[in-house]
């Protein structure tokens, strides 16, 4: 036990979110995207954004039950049709240098298991596209973090022990520290030098070999490796995700060959996927497998052209504060911080040197994959090895899921 009380860690929760991942400033408007069951972290966030001198702060609410009324009853021509307003609302936030909080830890993660997965997976692409690449761009401030609850604790524990999994929560996003907006400073800046080691290589190639694993990637030109935190256009730092406990870069789409073999379930339009096994040839995913959820995985790959090749690699190891939490979270935000990961989908503009002033046809012709989806799935653990191949040789840098690059 934490020796926390509920309010207690919930100030702590709050003060984390709004001080270190999205780093609120006086004047800044911030909205919460969150579930319904996640109500009162919202308001404990919306209090706190306020005390940090925010302008205003406001929630967009989400409720499973709607969406899944929408994705039975709706056609698929209007879950996938472009809503003017809501193309406008994205650009007005925008340009207010708007702050986006997203609190994740789906309540009921088999809503939709019965759906028709192309349904389910619909989503207004250009829509998604606006708002990725807002995010992406680092044209705003944004942060993800984990929001426990009754149904998110009941798959992960099998009953809805809320107590237990904040319990983990508060180990994963060290809560428990004396000074939690220290401690994940501190995280960052170890981090920051993992990227600035790999760096230093210059890497051409990635090669992932664990259990059911053995993936090469083609890294393009000056990539870049990112960890901990970002900074925004007006130069201020926040940090994407907490839990973070990866450096990561965007691949070369069109260099992928081999296989992967999950070692966490991932959850892909609202359907749990187990035992998902995933071939790539020439950059392309070319066949998929899995034990369940297979039908939602190839549902969501004809999303678009894109939705097929990688975006992102990521190296983690077994030192990751959520790993030690010893659990399988059934959350993507947790689960990929604790081992090793690729995305397929969206590519990050700032990957690779003077990305972010690049045009996107800019970034696709050198290498980089757009799309209107951007999934990842947990490939490492133990065992894991990860190596790198540039013009100074090739490079360890996880052996047996331990980081042992110099750094």
């Amino acid at each position: 036990m934490t020796g926390l009380s509920s309010s207690e860690r919930l100030e702590r929760f709050a003060d984390l979110v709004v001080h270190v991942g999205a780093n609120v400033q006086p004047g800044s408007e911030v909205l919460v995207r969150s579930d319904i069951a996640h109500m009162e972290i919202a308001r404990a966030v919306v209090e706190r954004a306020f005390a940090a001198g925010a302008s205003w702060a406001d929630i967009d609410w989400l409720d499973g039950p709607v969406r899944r009324s929408q994705v039975t009853h709706a056609s698929i021509e209007k879950l996938t049709q472009t809503r003017p307003w809501m193309m406008e609302r994205i650009k007005a936030f925008v340009a207010a240098r708007g702050v986006s909080i997203a609190l994740v830890g789906d309540p009921d993660p088999h809503l939709l298991d019965s759906a028709d997965p192309a349904k389910a997976a619909a989503i207004p692409v250009e829509e998604a596209m606006a708002s990725t690449q807002a995010i992406l761009g680092q044209r705003l401030r944004w942060t993800v973090v984990p929001a426990p609850n009754a149904g998110w604790a009941r798959e992960v524990f099998g009953e809805p022990d809320v107590e237990r999994l904040w319990e983990a929560v508060v180990t994963a996003m060290r809560l428990d520290e004396a000074d939690p907006v220290a401690s994940w400073r501190e995280r960052a800046a170890d981090l920051a030098a993992r990227g600035r080691a790999l760096n230093a290589l210059d890497l051409t190639q990635l090669r992932y070999r664990g259990a059911g694993t053995d993936l090469t990637v083609g890294l393009v030109p000056d990539s870049r490796w990112t960890g901990g935190t970002m900074d925004d256009p007006d130069g201020v730092t926040y940090m994407p995700n907490i839990p973070t406990e990866e450096v990561f870069t965007s691949p070369d789409r069109r260099r992928a060959d081999g296989v992967i073999s999950l070692t966490r379930p991932v959850i892909v339009a609202g359907r749990v996927v187990e035992g998902l096994n995933v071939t790539f040839s020439g950059g392309r995913i070319t066949d998929i497998t899995a034990t369940s959820g297979a039908e939602a995985v190839r549902a969501q790959l004809e999303t678009d052209e894109g939705a097929r090749s990688l975006g992102e690699v990521s190296l983690v190891d077994r030192d990751s504060r959520v790993a030690k939490a010893g659990i399988l979270f059934h959350n993507t935000l947790f689960d990929e911080n604790t081992a090793c990961h690729v995305a397929w989908g969206q590519s990050f503009p700032f990957s690779v040197a003077g990305g972010l002033a690049k045009s996107g046809e800019e970034l696709y012709e050198i290498g980089l994959n757009r799309s209107a989806v951007h999934t990842d799935v947990v490939i490492g653990g133990a065992g894991m090895t990860v190596t790198g191949t540039g013009p100074k040789g090739t490079a360890e840098i996880i052996r047996d899921d331990k980081w042992v690059l110099q750094t």
